[in-house]
């Protein structure tokens, strides 16, 4: 096929792929998201938009490998009975569900400001299950609280997501991330406030299964070990999997039972959506926008500033916030103020990720992790995340422009 064609196919292959992952699974094709992202995939491949071997080298492997491994060692966690005891320790020291509410948020955006926001979303999401259940109160309002301060904690630091990484990451984007949290609590407040008005905090007596010392002593150490592997410059995918490895090694249990609590349908989900994702970027549709709308972006760094931010948002919802930014860094040098578009990018480009539920990693993995106990559709998340988006996006512009 031509070049066209193919653009026109994969457009039409990422619109329907996009649509059954983010609604909820409908009557005539009955498909949830893994099985909806897979289809995606064999369409790509089998249409001749992306070849088998395009297809291998589009999965991030670093990724998934990142999200095996610290699966493996949230695993062990639950073997220790962690959740279960922190899940009693937080319900007695939160006192309400409001109060949880601001200690879920505060918690998500500090730690993913120090480690990937993807890793944090591993970690705390089945022991926010574990404390939602035992305190018998609503899970929505506390998913898309880890999730959206995951994705607005990580535009703090160069560790908090990979767009900084590439986007030439500045410390003047950490007012912007503190201004975001304030804003995303008080939004998820106002949204939330008649449901966590009429919960009531169940306080249950402590479990018989208590806390596994010795095996949360050693997850722990081997958790702190991976984090200065991080730190020190290490890969952190296999840095972690090589800290999972140790403690399966050490900690003497049957691996079998391990490897069932591993979501595996989480890891294909991604591996799938990566595939679809490579396809429509492939054709070149990005820059063939960009072409089109370069022109619209403005004479003056204000201009510059807001119509980037706004298609920042809007293109990494499409395209995927990392492979988006990759496409757009080729345009830093056409600006006016090159330094300051680029604190723009990082910034829309995070923030962009709490616009729906597909709009990151982040967010993916709290909803499908989630998904036994609360099916959350595409309305549910969106109806906070688009005003959380367009607010802190908003404000993190005005910061910008003001401390530049």
């Amino acid at each position: 096929m031509n070049h066209w064609q193919r653009e026109l196919v994969a457009t039409i292959i990422f619109v329907i792929t996009y649509v059954l992952i983010s609604g909820r699974q409908l009557k005539i094709l009955p498909l949830n998201r893994p099985a909806a992202a897979l289809l995606g995939a064999v369409l790509m491949v089998s249409t001749g938009v992306v070849t088998p071997e395009r297809a291998y080298r589009a999965v991030n492997y670093d990724t998934i490998v990142l999200l095996l491994a610290m699966m493996l060692i949230a695993a062990y966690l639950y073997l220790a009975h962690f959740f279960e005891w922190a899940a009693d320790a937080v319900l007695q020291f939160a006192h309400t569900p409001a109060r949880l509410l601001f200690y879920v948020a505060l918690t998500s955006g500090i730690l993913s400001a120090l480690l990937v926001n993807d890793t944090i979303c591993v970690m705390l999401t089945p022991l926010l299950i574990a404390v939602i259940r035992r305190g018998k109160l609503p899970m929505l309002p506390y998913l898309i609280a880890l999730a959206t301060s995951a994705n607005i904690g990580s535009v703090a630091t160069l560790v908090g997501n990979p767009q900084n990484m590439i986007a030439q990451f500045s410390r003047a984007l950490a007012p912007a991330a503190i201004l975001g949290l304030g804003l995303n609590f008080m939004l998820l407040w106002i949204g939330f406030r008649k449901t966590l008005g009429e919960a009531v905090m169940v306080r249950e007596a402590r479990s018989s299964s208590g806390l596994d010392r010795n095996l949360f002593i050693l997850v722990s150490v081997v958790f702190i070990l991976i984090f200065a592997g991080f730190v020190a410059g290490l890969n952190l995918a296999w840095t972690a999997l090589a800290g999972a490895a140790v403690v399966m090694v050490l900690a003497r249990r049957d691996t079998h039972e391990v490897l069932k609590v591993v979501d595996w349908h989480l890891l294909l989900f991604f591996a799938a959506l990566f595939i679809v994702v490579d396809g429509l970027s492939d054709t070149g549709l990005p820059d063939a926008i960009y072409g089109h709308l370069k022109l619209l972006f403005g004479s003056t760094v204000s201009t510059q500033s807001w119509n980037l931010a706004w298609f920042s948002v809007a293109g990494s919802n499409v395209f995927s916030n990392v492979p988006f930014v990759l496409v757009a860094g080729k345009w830093m040098a056409r600006f006016n103020d090159p330094e300051l578009m680029w604190k723009v990018l990082a910034l829309s480009t995070t923030f962009a990720g709490n616009l729906i539920i597909v709009g990151s990693v982040a967010n993916m993995i709290v909803i499908e992790s989630a998904r036994r106990h609360l099916e959350v559709s595409f309305w549910d998340y969106a109806r906070l995340g688009i005003p959380i988006t367009i607010l802190t996006t908003a404000s993190g512009v005005i910061l910008l422009l003001v401390l530049r």
